[in-house]
C-alpha cells in the first residue's frame, strides 16, 4: 500500500495538484487560435461525440473542436509524456541527467526513415511508419553491437556505438537533403526535422496509443528495479537485480516510446533532456514518483509550446525551434543555481 501511495504522491508537489495544471492548460490550449471557441462549445461538442446526440454548435466549431484543436492537444499530450518519460528511464540507466532518449540513435534513426519516406514521396501514414520503424531499427543495431563487444562496461560501449550509428545515419539524411527536389521534397524534409504538431489527426492519436501504452507498463512493473539500476551493476546484481535483462527490457521501452512519439510529431528536441531533470529536482530520484513526475509535466510543456508556436506569429513557428529557445536557457539556469546533486 506504501508502495502504491508513493507512485500517486510527488514528494512536496501531488500528482493532484500537476494534474489540475495539466487540465488548465489543456483547457487554454483549447480555447486558443485564430477561430473562437468557448468551453461550452467543447463540452457540448465532446458530450454530443460521445452520446451520438446532436452538438447544437455551428457546424464549423464543431469542426474546429473536434478534428483539429483536440487530436492536436492530445497529441501534445502523448507526446510530451512520452518524451518526459522516456527521458526520465534513458538517465536513471546511464546514471546520467544529462541524458536524452536519442542517445542510442532513435531520432536519427525515425529522421533517416521519414527522409527516405518524403524523398520517395510516399503517403503521410508510410513517412510516419517508416519514422517509427527507423527508430526502432536504429536501437536494435546499437544494442546489437553492444552485445557484440564484450567489455566490462556494458553502458559505455552503448553511449559510443549510439553516437556513432548515429553520425553515420545523420551523413545518410544530409545525403537524401542534397538529392531532393529543393522545392517541394526540401521544405517538407526540413519542416519534419524541426517538429510540428499542425498536420495532427484523430487517427494519428489512435495510431500511435497502443505502442504508448505497451511500453509503459514495463516502465511501471519495474519502477522499484529502476532505483536500483543507477547502482554499478555488480551492486545492483548483488541485491538480486538482473541488470541486463532489465536494461534491455526498459531500453525496448523507452525506444518504443519515443519512436511513437516522434512518428508524428518529428524531431522535438529539449523534452526529453530538461524535463526529467526538472522532475527530479521536485521530487528526487526515486523513479516511482519520478516517473509519474516527469510524465505530466513534460505533457503540459509540449501543450503549452505548441500552443505558443501557433499564435505568436503568423506562420506556425516549428516546435524545434521554440523548445530549444526556450530549453536551452532554462536549463543553464538549473545548471548554474542548482546545488542539488544527481544522487
Amino acid at each position: 500500500m506504501q508502495h502504491h501511495q508513493s507512485f500517486l504522491r510527488a514528494g512536496p508537489i501531488s500528482i493532484g495538484a500537476l494534474v489540475v495544471l495539466l487540465a488548465s492548460i489543456i483547457l487554454a490550449a483549447s480555447l486558443t487560435g485564430r477561430f473562437p471557441v468557448t468551453a461550452g462549445d467543447i463540452a457540448a461538442v465532446v458530450v454530443a461525440k460521445i452520446t451520438g446526440a446532436a452538438s447544437g454548435v455551428a457546424p464549423t466549431v464543431e469542426t474546429v473542436v473536434w478534428n483539429v484543436r483536440l487530436p492536436r492537444v492530445g497529441a501534445g499530450i502523448l507526446v510530451g509524456a512520452s518524451l518526459a518519460a522516456a527521458g526520465a528511464v534513458y538517465q536513471g540507466l546511464f546514471r546520467n541527467p544529462l541524458v536524452s532518449p536519442d542517445i542510442l540513435g532513435v531520432s536519427a534513426g525515425a529522421s533517416l526513415g521519414a527522409v527516405a519516406g518524403i524523398f520517395l514521396s510516399l503517403s503521410v501514414l508510410a513517412i510516419q511508419g517508416l519514422a517509427f520503424a527507423g527508430g526502432l531499427a536504429a536501437v536494435a543495431l546499437v544494442y546489437a553491437i553492444g552485445a557484440a563487444v564484450r567489455e566490462r562496461d556494458p553502458i559505455l560501449v552503448l553511449v559510443l556505438a549510439g553516437v556513432a550509428i548515429g553520425a553515420l545515419l545523420g551523413a545518410c539524411v544530409s545525403l537524401l537533403k542534397v538529392l531532393a527536389d529543393p522545392y517541394n521534397q526540401l521544405p517538407a524534409i526540413t519542416f519534419w526535422l524541426l517538429g510540428s504538431l499542425a498536420s495532427i489527426t484523430r487517427q494519428d492519436l489512435v495510431s500511435i496509443l497502443p505502442a504508448v501504452v505497451i511500453a509503459l507498463v514495463p516502465m511501471v512493473l519495474l519502477r522499484w528495479r529502476m532505483n536500483l539500476m543507477t547502482l554499478d551493476d555488480e551492486e545492483a546484481r548483488a541485491l538480486g537485480v538482473e541488470t541486463r535483462w532489465i536494461r534491455m527490457v526498459v531500453v525496448a521501452a523507452a525506444t518504443l516510446m519515443t519512436a511513437a512519439a516522434i512518428s508524428i510529431s518529428g524531431i522535438v528536441g529539449w523534452i526529453g533532456l530538461l524535463v526529467p531533470h526538472v522532475a527530479r529536482m521536485i521530487v528526487g530520484p526515486d523513479f516511482s514518483r519520478l516517473l509519474p513526475t516527469s510524465m505530466l509535466i513534460g505533457a503540459g510543456y509540449m501543450v503549452g509550446v505548441d500552443t505558443l508556436a501557433r499564435s505568436i506569429a503568423e506562420i506556425e513557428v516549428p516546435l524545434g525551434i521554440l523548445t530549444a529557445a526556450i530549453g536551452a536557457p532554462f536549463f543553464l539556469y538549473l545548471l548554474l543555481t542548482t546545488r542539488r546533486g544527481w544522487k
